[in-house]
């Protein structure tokens, strides 16, 4: 058997395998899953690239952006849709953050700039606590209020 026969076989195994894991459901099951990292990977290569001083700083932007994002929508595909109803004000802030990297690694040190990227940022933390307040805020309430009970109780001067 000579070395271009042995090499077909491989390639005819290789191929028979991506096939058969074709049709268990792996290729689906891994899509399904991973499908943000479509996402990641070209914010992350926009950041290397513009490290590795190929692109402009400008580049920066989407980096930002597409790496947020896909953050957020991996944390939305793994741990479930229903933390978008809390997550949904980090949306702007993947904006805030390539600002912010525009601003810092750029050229530009414009005050505009900054004022735009910690604004978007501080609104958009802002909503979010507001999101968390807005749906678990009544057991915070709650809990406040049964700790002052509490401490008003056991602090009372004893009068016997």
């Amino acid at each position: 058997m000579n070395r271009q026969s042995a090499a077909v076989g491989i390639g005819i195994v290789a191929v028979g395998l991506i096939i058969l894991l074709g049709k268990l459901g792996v290729f689906a099951y891994i899509g399904a899953v991973f499908w943000p990292l479509f996402i990641l990977i070209p914010g992350v290569l926009l950041h290397v690239l513009y490290f590795g001083r190929m692109l402009p700083s400008a580049a920066l932007i989407p980096a930002g952006i597409l790496t947020v994002v896909s953050v957020l929508l991996l944390i939305g595909n793994w741990f479930g849709w229903g933390l978008m109803k809390y997550l949904w004000p980090l949306f702007p802030f993947a904006v805030a953050v390539g600002l912010y990297e525009f601003y810092v690694f750029g050229y530009s040190r414009s005050k505009q700039l900054w004022t735009t990227a910690v604004g978007l940022a501080v609104l958009s933390l802002v909503a979010f606590f507001m999101t968390l307040l807005w749906t678990w805020g009544i057991y915070l309430l709650a809990a406040a209020l049964i700790g002052v009970g509490v401490w008003l109780v056991l602090r009372r001067p004893r009068t016997w």
